[in-house]
């Protein structure tokens, strides 16, 4: 559909064309897009927290979709929980090929919000700090995370298709999706009792730093930090809140959560 797409080229209109057979309507580049294409998508990846994920069935390859919740992790990789009992896993240990939609939905058109595919391949991960962050986005999973027959899933982006809505397309590479952690090490090391931290000690800032960014306001939790930004929870709310510039180290950490929240309190409101 044409609404699905950055129109780069349009096909004969009629009278006056000179005849030339033009070949469909592409999406652009996500750095030739005239519109922060890469920003949308990550913003996508990090407030959405469920997602049509597209198998392969391993006896004839029919496409079989089902629903799923997500997270993801410091750089962006979407992480699934997901049991060994479902076709959708079964599918996928066979076949590990597949795509993830993230659609922001809302009123009206649903053709009118963006929606983001990432394709790519699905692995298996030991690591703590899928569990961690996958827990800390999705509380009620702790319920029955270590389940046996359950195990926490990485997609590994391989390339991403954004639509912003009306006219408004992309292509992305898996390192426009994913943020590059080089440099970035000792945020990463430090997330989890940065987050504790907040949570148990900072909550007034949280809110804040909600608001601020569009929210409503509610009870916010921190759910994750990554070097362009915090993740936020509030029932089944999300609120995505970006850094003013890109922290890769604590200090600098502690220096932008100070400086939000007192240009959030400057901003905010007096209280009767």
């Amino acid at each position: 559909m044409a609404e699905d797409v950055e129109i780069r080229d349009v096909g004969n209109t009629g009278e006056g064309n000179t005849g030339e057979r033009r070949g469909p309507a592409v999406p652009l580049p996500a750095a030739d897009a005239p519109f922060d294409a890469i920003g949308l998508a990550r913003h996508l990846l990090r407030s959405i927290r469920s997602g049509a994920l597209a198998t392969l069935d391993p006896e004839d390859g029919t496409p079989f979709v089902s629903l799923v919740t997500v997270a993801t992790d410091v750089d962006g990789t979407p992480l699934m929980l997901l049991s060994r009992l479902s076709a959708h896993t079964r599918n996928l240990l066979a076949d590990p090929r597949a795509s993830l939609l993230f659609s922001a939905g809302g009123k009206g058109d649903p053709l009118a919000h963006p929606r983001l595919t990432v394709t790519g391949r699905v692995a298996q991960t030991p690591d703590p700090r899928a569990r961690a962050r996958f827990i800390a986005r999705h509380p009620k999973a702790k319920l029955y995370a270590d389940f046996p027959d359950f195990g926490f899933f990485a997609l590994e982006p391989k390339a991403g298709h954004l639509n912003g809505g009306f006219a408004k397309a992309a292509f992305l590479t898996a390192d426009e999706l994913r943020l590059d952690l080089a440099g970035a090490e000792t945020l990463v090391a430090g997330e989890g009792s940065a987050v504790e931290h907040m949570n148990a000690d900072h909550g007034d800032a949280l809110a804040l730093y909600a608001v601020a960014s569009g929210a409503e306001p509610g009870p916010w939790r921190l759910t994750g930090l990554d070097p362009e930004g915090m993740d936020l929870l509030a029932g089944d709310r999300t609120a995505r809140v970006p850094f003013p510039e890109p922290v890769r180290e604590m200090g600098a950490l502690r220096k932008v959560l100070v400086a939000m929240a007192a240009e959030a309190r400057a901003g905010a409101p007096p209280t009767s």
